[in-house]
């Protein structure tokens, strides 16, 4: 996966797109072409204090998660990625999926808010490494910079 080249697809496919949803089902789908050994990719928007499922690829989902529980939760209340090897081994884990093994869920921004986070499942134990890490962060870092008019202001 190379990251400027990701980043340049995302561009391009929103460039001149005025509609969150469509933006993110893109995103969703540009991750789920390009990154292998994945069972799940999308997305969890704050809403009413809670994060609840947004476009994504993959089985259907938890359609709520509160702040602090499971790895998306726990990525949101902390602000920070959460890279996990083994999701059993994960405390209060989510299992909307049994055959997720490793997860990888980074905070989402806009308006100096967490808004939300990408959330990327795995039947692979240990799948994401630093790397994968690194480059969708940056990932993450320029779908704000496109979208963040489009994330609700509150």
């Amino acid at each position: 996966m190379n990251e400027k080249t990701l980043i340049g697809q995302l561009e391009a496919l929103c460039s001149g797109v005025p509609y969150l949803y469509t933006n993110l089902s893109n995103a969703s789908a540009l991750l789920g072409e390009t990154l292998t050994q994945i069972n799940w990719v999308g997305f969890y928007l704050m809403k009413d204090g809670e994060l609840w499922l947004g476009p994504f690829r993959g089985k259907p989902a938890c359609v709520r998660i509160q702040i602090g529980r499971g790895v998306c939760g726990t990525a949101l209340k902390e602000d920070r990625t959460q890279r996990v090897e083994d999701v059993h081994r994960f405390p209060g884990h989510i299992a909307c999926d049994a055959a997720s093994r490793s997860e990888l869920v980074i905070p989402l921004h806009a308006h100096g808010k967490t808004v939300g986070v990408l959330d990327i499942d795995s039947p692979v134990e240990g799948r994401f490494g630093a790397e994968d890490q690194k480059i969708l962060e940056a990932f993450c870092r320029a779908l704000e910079r496109l979208l963040e008019d489009q994330f609700e202001q509150k």
